[in-house]
């Protein structure tokens, strides 16, 4: 929760946790809000460090030995920004400060603070700090050589590209991300599905949610990388011999990964939003360049066809199928975002069919598309609820999330923390039996593999019999929330309309959509997930 909290508004949540099984119950979540960018303070107590009484504070229990371990910050320092341990009780306030200070500051993230239980006791004379002296790095802004060089090529380059990934964190930079495309008119944008809406889906210039493999990256002879994790993928697709790259970014060394890499001419920390404007504002306001990029109707209007036959070859992938009355990924998204309320704001995990969901989707609101950005399964569950709480009681929140996946986000908590705090939400469970993203996986490095020519069962990823999703959920909010499933197109229309109407009456709902996408995600002609 306080991770979709954080990541929708971008202020910092609190987690009070136990120790060191605590720390390590965190698991997979403070792996989300590093990669993710969440800025999140946990705090977890040490075991008393005294045994006989010599502090208030000392220990008391059995467990005070048991959980008495060597480092405890150590679990989840590699993924921390900051990690601290108060050792008295008179500077807590600057500790705390501090550790606040790193999480807010780009790249954002997760802080660890620890304290042992004397130094929680201590008694101390009150004192203030003045929070105006504690406040996140500034925001950097391009050097000016660097804008001239940058503004150049982009604006002489014969097929530019940006590719982007978290930019739209700041909901500021979309509309400058937008205005730049305007501005440099043949400008391509490619959102690699860090975390955020980047790039609105209905701007010509929009090439959509990839992940690092795309024909234009291949074609492109200047590539602007913004705040992105993963531009390519160079075993799959990269940039043509002689493409010039430049890369602005938040964290441009990538710190917290031990191999990164990218063929960049140059880079820069510098904040996307301010390089967005710095280089729509040159450009127009430079008169050779203006007038370069003026010039390029044909371009512009190229780009034009391009999107028109990019949005039909997607909703052609969400008709009905004349063969059957089931229905697939893009047919249940399309319909859904159909009944959904325009501004509804998700939180998206759908693993192997996300870029289907995200086409089908097609967001165009800043802050009203959130992905996890990181690897640990089961973020949405929890996230989706602390959006609801950061975006109010009149707002909209739609979860779609896969099988597997929303079994790792243990709805045994979900759904009664939605029902204790009053947090309904729309659940959309994407019901393909099993987990397809090992097989995925194994079949990109062994296309002729023994495990290409055997079933999920023999893979043992295979969810049959399928688990009663949304009884487990409505089971856990004490029987207060509206579960469905459907497994034919008739009853997936009437189980939206019942599930939509039921959140907006203030009861959350969860639906068991029984997919047809064939065994590794959605199958069909003209399909692809790349």
């Amino acid at each position: 929760m306080a991770d979709g909290y954080a990541r929708y508004t971008s202020k910092p949540q609190c987690v009070i946790i136990h120790v060191d099984v605590g720390t390590q119950g965190l698991g997979a979540a403070v792996h989300n809000a590093s990669c993710g960018r969440a800025p999140v303070l946990i705090f977890a107590g040490l075991s008393p460090f005294t045994c006989e009484g010599e502090y208030r504070g000392s220990r008391t229990e059995y467990i005070h030995w048991i959980q008495n371990v060597p480092d405890q910050a150590q679990i989840v320092g590699q993924y921390c920004r900051y990690t601290g341990e108060f050792k008295c009780g008179k500077n807590v306030k600057q500790m705390v400060n501090r550790a606040l200070q790193f999480a807010t500051s780009a790249p954002a993230g997760p802080v660890y603070l620890t304290g042992a239980r004397e130094v929680m006791e201590e008694e101390i004379e009150p004192y203030e700090l003045d929070q105006a002296h504690w406040g996140a790095v500034g925001p950097a802004a391009l050097p000016e050589d660097a804008l001239r060089r940058i503004s150049e090529a982009l604006a002489t380059a014969q097929e530019p590209l940006l590719i982007t990934g978290y930019s739209g964190r700041n909901h500021s930079a979309v509309p400058e991300l937008v205005k730049l495309a305007d501005t440099v008119k043949g400008l391509r944008v490619l959102d690699t599905g860090g975390c955020d809406m980047c790039f609105p889906a209905n701007h010509r210039a929009s090439l959509g949610l990839r992940y690092g493999v795309h024909e234009r990256i291949t074609t492109a002879d200047v590539i602007l990388v913004a705040d992105c994790d993963v531009p390519w993928i160079p075993t799959q697709c990269k940039p043509k011999k002689g493409t010039r790259v430049f890369h602005i970014d938040s964290d441009p060394l990538k710190q917290q990964m031990p191999v990164f890499y990218i063929p960049a001419e140059a880079r820069f920390k510098v904040d996307s939003c301010i390089f967005f404007r710095q280089l729509h504002s040159y450009i127009s306001s430079t008169p050779t360049l203006s007038s370069k990029v003026s010039s390029y109707t044909d371009r512009w209007d190229a780009l034009g066809k391009e999107h028109s036959d990019r949005v039909a070859s997607i909703r052609s992938l969400a008709q009905p199928r004349s063969d059957t009355n089931r229905y697939d990924t893009s047919f249940l998204v399309s319909r859904l975002r159909q009944h959904l309320p325009i501004d509804t704001i998700f939180a998206i995990e759908a693993v192997t069919v996300t870029t289907f969901v995200a086409d089908q989707l097609a967001a165009t609101i800043p802050g009203t598309y959130i992905n996890c950005g990181g690897g640990g399964l089961g973020w949405s569950g929890g996230a989706s609820l602390g959006i609801k709480l950061a975006a109010g009681s009149q707002s909209f929140i739609c979860q779609i999330v896969g099988d597997g996946t929303f079994l790792f986000s243990v709805p045994g908590s979900v759904y009664w923390i939605s029902q204790r705090y009053n947090l309904p939400t729309l659940t959309i469970v994407l019901n393909n039996k099993g987990w397809n993203a090992p097989r995925r996986s194994l079949l990109m490095v062994h296309p002729e593999g023994e495990g290409s020519k055997v079933g999920n069962d023999d893979l043992h990823i295979s969810f049959e019999p399928s688990p009663d999703y949304a009884g487990l959920a409505k089971a856990t909010a004490g029987g207060n929330l509206w579960a469905g499933k459907a497994e034919t197109r008739e009853e997936l229309e009437k189980c939206l309309k019942e599930a939509v109407e039921s959140v907006k009456g203030g009861v959350g709902a969860v639906l068991d959509a029984k997919l047809d996408d064939g065994a590794g995600g959605q199958v069909r002609k003209g399909a692809t997930a790349g």
